[in-house]
């Protein structure tokens, strides 16, 4: 299979989710068609947009604290070598054009039967089963129509991405269309993070991304890291594949998890044909293929609608990584080599605080520009040095380190709760539920719950005989009164009073046997 190589791309994603709640449009397309798109992977970072359109790259080295210099020799090989890339690798047709600005889209002409035309020809060279359907139709008319600067915007940032997705797609031997999903997933916006706590431009959930070795840390979320988890989906998608031997369902399956597709397989009767399945598998499922196939469309009649990329940044191969030997911070690379943070974010999107850490068994880089790399590393021991008088200036240390741990299998005893749960492992309530699945606070004696501690757990100490209780004296003083209310526990009433704890309101209101409290019991607050 030999695909037009374009290097353009849109996200159907951002329109039909983001962008369609923004704003109000005129073109009458019906919920049916965009309600289970509006619902696929949205995400809480994509107004950020516009922050990256105004990145300016200049290749003028800005005067710092540091008097850089520069090999002029290997400088000149680097220009040699990035000349020969752009003449290898950029086609003449992918420039922005002067103006740069969109051209006027072409629809008014765009008839259902040329539709059907380009679908069948592009279903030819595709292992995916892309069919017709009036909603495709529609969905790619509302767009085409309604969201061409968004299009354009996005078309330049995929100049950056693309290259990167396919280097890794050919290496696991997926099919390149593939490269489409992340823009359905995320708006091809690194650090984009769902509702349900996905992340990253591949929206890995922290469990998942645990299994295919994107760590997360106080410093560096690798789910964010582009090349690390471009790595980690097509592990996945591969995964995926081998199991239903069918890029379709292998799709469903990375959007809803293989559980929902066999039940829809099941439900269906035993078809394996996703557009049969389709109605039986959860809603934002059912969309989530139609998005993938609008957004191989457009790309691949670009040129027909007249849709040309804007505010293109800079490609893959005119920057180079840099293992980092010292902790040192955006805003210190900044200084010395003038990079500004939007450029230093977009390259280096994994690093929370924008801080690249040291830490033993961890190779941390740092992406630049091709043009400073050199310049970094002619003149790395300068670097550091400055870094080092900087951090000595601080008033505040920097946040201590430390990663998330491997997930843990905690079965319920008797008297835990979700909070109990929740304090023992530094972890909130609501992850625990999105974790496992649960739509209550709920539990059982025996329960299996998957937990991703944020710190470590000390050893439970030994079991000892019980002590008779002896009930102290209850203290003298002011007090006030607390009625419990259904659903409480002492933790819970705990937290609503500063500087109380679960032991002093047992001390102060007798309570020894059991952490169950009955609703109308009041409670003493010293």
């Amino acid at each position: 299979m030999k695909l037009t190589q374009r290097y353009l791309t849109f996200t159907l994603f951002l329109i039909c989710g983001f962008s369609y709640a923004q704003e109000n449009t005129t073109t009458e397309v019906s919920n049916e068609v965009l309600r289970p798109i509006d619902s696929v992977g949205k995400v809480e970072a994509l107004a950020q947009n516009t922050a990256l359109d105004s990145i300016k790259i200049d290749s003028s080295l800005a005067k710092g604290p540091i008097a850089l210099i520069d090999h002029p020799e290997v400088s000149e090989f680097d220009k040699k070598w990035l000349e020969a890339w752009k003449n290898n690798v950029i086609d003449s047709t992918l420039i922005i054009n002067p103006q740069d600005t969109v051209g006027k889209i072409v629809i008014d002409s765009f008839s259902t039967e040329m539709l059907k035309e380009r679908i069948a020809i592009l279903d030819s060279q595709t292992p995916f089963n892309f069919q017709y359907n009036p909603s495709l139709e529609k969905i790619i008319k509302h767009y085409l129509k309604n969201r061409p600067q968004t299009l354009a915007n996005l078309m330049g940032r995929a100049k950056y991405y693309f290259p990167i997705f396919e280097e890794y797609l050919a290496k696991y031997d997926i099919p390149m269309e593939l490269k489409y999903l992340a823009i359905v997933e995320s708006a091809l916006i690194p650090n984009a993070k769902s509702r349900v706590g996905a992340k990253g431009l591949w929206q890995f959930m922290y469990g998942t991304g645990l299994e295919y070795d994107l760590k997360v840390s106080s410093y560096v979320d690798e789910r964010s890291d582009p090349i690390k988890s471009t790595e980690a989906a097509c592990r996945y998608l591969s995964k995926l594949y081998g199991i239903f031997n069918d890029w379709d369902l292998a799709l469903a399956a990375y959007n809803s998890g293989p559980g929902n597709v066999n039940k829809a397989i099941r439900r269906s009767g035993g078809q394996k044909n996703y557009w049969n399945i389709r109605h039986y598998l959860p809603r934002e499922t059912a969309g989530y293929l139609p998005a993938f196939y609008a957004t191989y469309y457009i790309f691949e009649y670009a040129d027909e609608h007249q849709l040309y990329p804007k505010n293109e940044m800079l490609h893959a191969f005119e920057t180079d990584t840099i293992l980092v030997k010292r902790q040192i911070t955006f805003d210190q690379v900044n200084s010395i080599l003038g990079t500004g943070t939007e450029l230093l974010t977009f390259l280096n999107p994994q690093y929370k605080l924008e801080i690249i850490p040291v830490v033993k068994n961890r190779n941390y880089t740092l992406k630049l520009p091709k043009y400073l790399s050199g310049t970094f590393v002619s003149n790395e021991n300068e670097i550091y040095a400055y870094a080092e008088i900087e951090d000595a200036k601080r008033e505040k240390p920097l946040p201590k380190y430390f990663e998330a741990s491997d997930r843990i299998r905690y079965r319920v005893r008797s008297g835990d709760y979700l909070g109990k749960i929740a304090k023992r492992y530094g972890v909130s309530v609501n992850s625990i539920k999105k974790w496992n699945g649960l739509k209550s606070n709920n539990l059982r004696v025996g329960q299996r719950l998957t937990i991703y501690p944020r710190h470590a757990i000390a050893s439970a100490p030994k079991t000892t005989k019980p002590k008779s209780t002896v009930k102290k004296p209850t203290p003298k003083g002011e007090f006030e009164t607390y009625v419990v209310k259904k659903g409480d526990s002492l933790w819970l009433i705990s937290q609503k009073y500063p500087k109380v704890s679960v032991a002093q309101l047992k001390e102060w209101n007798n309570i020894w046997s059991t952490n169950n409290l009955k609703p109308g019991t009041t409670l003493k607050i010293y």
